[in-house]
This record gives C-alpha cells, sequence and structure tokens, in this order.
C-alpha cells in the first residue's frame, strides 16, 4: 500500500503541505522548510519497503551518492532522512510539467512537438545525463515522465538513482519490472544490467517518440514487449512522417542499436550529434499527428488531465496509472526464463546432430557397463531406446523453438514410461489396464503446445525452447534410469 498522508504533519524540519503526487515507490508532498522559508518535494518511502534491511540499505548507499549530484539539468536533493519509519528524501521544488504532460498536451491538440523544441530538451538531458554518468551514477529509468520541464522551459532529470535502490530485485512495489518496459534496453530487460549506454537506448525511446508521436514497441505482455525491444526490427521514424530530417533518424537509429557497442558510447557523443542537428534551419511550429502504418508501432501513451480528454483511451496502464493490478504471477516468470532463453535459434541439422551424438554415446555407455558387470542391459532396459527417441525429438523442438515437436515427444515419452515399467518388471499382464492410460497422454501430448501456441507470437519461441529443453532434459533422465533399474534386474535374475 501506498504512505498515508502525511499532510499537516512535520518531517524533520519539514512542515508536509500538499501531495504532489504519487508513484510505484514513495509519495511526493510539497514541503516547507521555514527556517530557510523554502519550499521542497518530499519523496516519502513506501511503509511495506521500510521492512527490508537490504533495501533500506541501498536507499541510504544511493541517496548519499545521488545528493552529491550539482548540475543545472539534474533535479537537487537537499536531505534525506528517517522519522518514524519514514523514510524520505528531500529535493528542490521544481514549477513546471513533466515532459509526458507536454506531450499528452500536445496530442490532445492532434499536434506534435516542433524539433526545434526536441532538440533543446535531448541536449539539456544529454548535458545532465553527461555529468550523472562521468561521477558514476546510471539513471536506469529514462522516460518522459522522469524529466521536468520548468517554467522558464529547463529540462531537468529527476528520480536519478531510484532505479537503482530497487537494485537486485528487479521489482518496483507496484510489481513492474524495475525501469519502464516502453522505454527499457534490451540488456536491462533480459540480464539486469545496465550501463551509460542503456540509458542511452532508453533516451532515444524518448527522441523516437517525440519525432513521431508514438513508442516504437508495444504489446500486451512485458515478456512481449521485451522481446520485440531484443528482437523486433525498428520501425523507421521517416514510415510515420517522411518528412522527419533524415540525420535526426540516423540519431534514433544508433541511440536504438539492439547491441550496446553499436550505439553511442557517451552521452557526450550524442549530444554532439544533437547539436549539429540543431545548427541547420528547422521550423519551430508544431507539426500535425500523423497515424503510424498499422500495426508497425505502438500505441501512445496518455496519462493524468489529458486522459479525460479523449475519446479513444487506449494508453499503457502499467506506465501511466498506479492503481492499475499487476499480473504478478506472469511477471514473477519473466525474469528467470528470459535470461535462460533468449540465444538464437539453433538450426535443425545441428540440433539433430546433437541429439543423435548423445543416443550414440548414451548407448555405447550401456554396452560397456553391460559388459563390465556381466548383465544383459538390453534384455531389461531396452526401453530406454525410447527416452533417447522421445528425447531426439524434444531437443530439435529446443533447437527449432518449435512447441508442436512437444506432440510425437510427449507421446513416445509417456509411452516409454508404460513399456519401461512393463520390461523391467517383466509384468506385461497389466497392459489390460495399462492401455487406458495412451489416450490420456495423446490428449496431454495434443493439449499442451495447443495452449502454447495461443500466446502471443512473440513468446511461441521462447515457451517452445523451453519445452524442449525441460521434456529433453527429463527423457535423458530416464533413459539413465531405466538403465540402471535393468542393471540391478540382470543382477538379481542371475
Amino acid at each position: 500500500m501506498p504512505p498515508q498522508s502525511l499532510e499537516g504533519q512535520t518531517l524533520g524540519k519539514y512542515r508536509i503541505l500538499d501531495a504532489l503526487g504519487r508513484g510505484g515507490m514513495a509519495q511526493v508532498f510539497r514541503g516547507y522548510h521555514p527556517q530557510l522559508d523554502r519550499y521542497v518535494a518530499l519523496k516519502v518511502l513506501r511503509s511495506d519497503l521500510v521492512e527490508q534491511d537490504e533495501f533500506l540499505a541501498r536507499f541510504k548507499r544511493e541517496a548519499h551518492a545521488v545528493s552529491g549530484l550539482r548540475h543545472p539539468n539534474i533535479v537537487q536533493v537537499f536531505d534525506f532522512d528517517v522519522q518514524d519509519d519514514q523514510h524520505y528524501m528531500v529535493m528542490e521544488l521544481l514549477e513546471g510539467d513533466t515532459l509526458r504532460a507536454r506531450l499528452n498536451e500536445y496530442r490532445v491538440r492532434g499536434e506534435r512537438m516542433p524539433l526545434p523544441e526536441i532538440l533543446r530538451i535531448l541536449s539539456e538531458v544529454l548535458d545532465g545525463l553527461g555529468y550523472a554518468h562521468k561521477e558514476g551514477i546510471i539513471h536506469r529509468d529514462i522516460k518522459p515522465a522522469n524529466i521536468m520541464l520548468t517554467k522558464r522551459g529547463q529540462a531537468v532529470l529527476t528520480d536519478f538513482g531510484i532505479a537503482q535502490i530497487v537494485g537486485s530485485t528487479q521489482y518496483t512495489v507496484s510489481g513492474a519490472l524495475m525501469g519502464t518496459l516502453n522505454y527499457m534496453a534490451p540488456e536491462q530487460g533480459f540480464k539486469g544490467t545496465c550501463d551509460e549506454r542503456s540509458d542511452i537506448y532508453s533516451l532515444g525511446i524518448v527522441f523516437y517518440e517525440m519525432l513521431t508521436g508514438y513508442t516504437p514497441f508495444d504489446a500486451d505482455t512485458p515478456l512481449a514487449i521485451l522481446m520485440k525491444h531484443l528482437n523486433d526490427p525498428l520501425p523507421l521514424p521517416s514510415q510515420v512522417d517522411p518528412l522527419i530530417p533524415r540525420k535526426l533518424e540516423q540519431i534514433v537509429l544508433k541511440a536504438l542499436s539492439k547491441d550496446p557497442d553499436d550505439r553511442y558510447q557517451h552521452a557526450g557523443e550524442m549530444a554532439a550529434a544533437i547539436q549539429q542537428a540543431m545548427d541547420e534551419k528547422m521550423t519551430d511550429s508544431p507539426r500535425p499527428v500523423v497515424p503510424p502504418p498499422s500495426g508497425n508501432l505502438s500505441q501512445a501513451v496518455f496519462s493524468g488531465s489529458s486522459r479525460q480528454q479523449l475519446g479513444d483511451r487506449r494508453f499503457a496502464d502499467e506506465d501511466t496509472n498506479m492503481d492499475v493490478p499487476v499480473r504478478r504471477s506472469e511477471e514473477g516468470q519473466i525474469t528467470s526464463m528470459l535470461r535462460r532463453f533468449t540465444p538464437k535459434p539453433i538450426k535443425p541439422v545441428s540440433a539433430v546432430f546433437a541429439s543423435l551424438v548423445v543416443i550414440t554415446a548414451v548407448n555405447l555407455m550401456a554396452a560397456i557397463v553391460g559388459t563390465i558387470t556381466n548383465t544383459n542391459i538390453f534384455a531389461y532396459g531396452w526401453a530406454f531406446e525410447i527416452f533417447l527417441i522421445a528425447g531426439l525429438l524434444a531437443l530439435i523442438g529446443w533447437g527449432t523453438q518449435s512447441p508442436w515437436l512437444l506432440i510425437p515427444a510427449i507421446i513416445i515419452f509417456g509411452n516409454g514410461v508404460l513399456l519401461a515399467y512393463s520390461s523391467i518388471t517383466g509384468r506385461w499382464d497389466d497392459w489390460s489396464f495399462l492401455w487406458m492410460f495412451v489416450p490420456l497422454i495423446v490428449g496431454l501430448a495434443i493439449y499442451l503446445p495447443t495452449k502454447l501456441n495461443e500466446r502471443p507470437a512473440e513468446e511461441i519461441p521462447t515457451w517452445g525452447r523451453i519445452g524442449g529443453m525441460t521434456l529433453g532434459a527429463l527423457a535423458m533422465v530416464m533413459a539413465c534410469l531405466t538403465c540402471s533399474l535393468s542393471i540391478i534386474v540382470s543382477l538379481f535374475s542371475k
């Protein structure tokens, strides 16, 4: 739950005046310091986080680091403290709107931001970002909602280091992945690793949205969004608006390279490219909204009061509305799956060859063990060959990322279990009732791959890989178990 209202109370030297907003980690209040006659912003952490010792240690460490940043394009952190289990940060109070709110205003009017304004904002953000990077601090959650535009028009980065405070948990307390999916670099979403180039990627997404009015990648599930960031080609901004200068499109393409080594390597490099673009004459009039090519781009993201003015309220709830329930059951599986199953598909020929090598090795080992123990493994354990065939099909499915190969693999594996039982125990008469399990095995073999194929198209290869690897490993275990049991039976039958 979010922190309870503190309006009218006092935290340290600060009197709480009114609430300014609420996010996944904290609630922000307007505060007043009577001795200094200064108004500030107080970010009070959620009470359920305070109970976590690891989190508190990280909060103090990161708050100390962020408070040392001194730059006109980074929000100033004055203080951090705790009172009555209320942990809070004291920041300068910025009068103005977020870049998200500014973009919403343009959208509601059916316009896009003028190009000179875009480049000025980017230039100022890059100045602050470059300074922070030199101080060894990565933002990790750059998005329009974390860029303030003051009444004087100055762009200021906020929430520096907040995503790092969440740290190795990889989750914000609202249940969302650390950072914001629509703006997250592939390596950050899949590996949990961030550096300067990850921030540049996120800022590139912001640049893309400012130019076109849309974020490039969106989908129905968090996993699908991350898969698009990793695998899908970037829709060109010129597909939305052919009048976008080619030089700006080239900056976007470089900033949004999938491989971090292909991006701008530091903020100064991207800032230099932006400065060159600023030297060219561009119209300072708002640009009309252009509908994106069908199916190529995600929807625009609306929030705040602008949402009330829309007839078609398509927006990314996880990004703009903290009150929307988050699908924890699905997200809880994401990090562990993605880190293990994201390699490129293996060629079918390679998967077949690897499987045949495994089958030959297992048969060779069975023959050697049989010779050493003077037992006939194949007399009782011949069913292990069936498991090897099931494993062959499953591993091919793993290599090709196809869930449909699970159908024959599951059928063969299930029948292998029944035949292994009969061959090792010699109780073939039990087939009078064992045959009734065969239709169940066939039904399960058809049902599981069919359900997997109903998932979003971006997730099917990952689930095909997971299913193939799991069944392949299980088949190999059953093959070894069958061999071992056949040796024991052979020794006792002498």
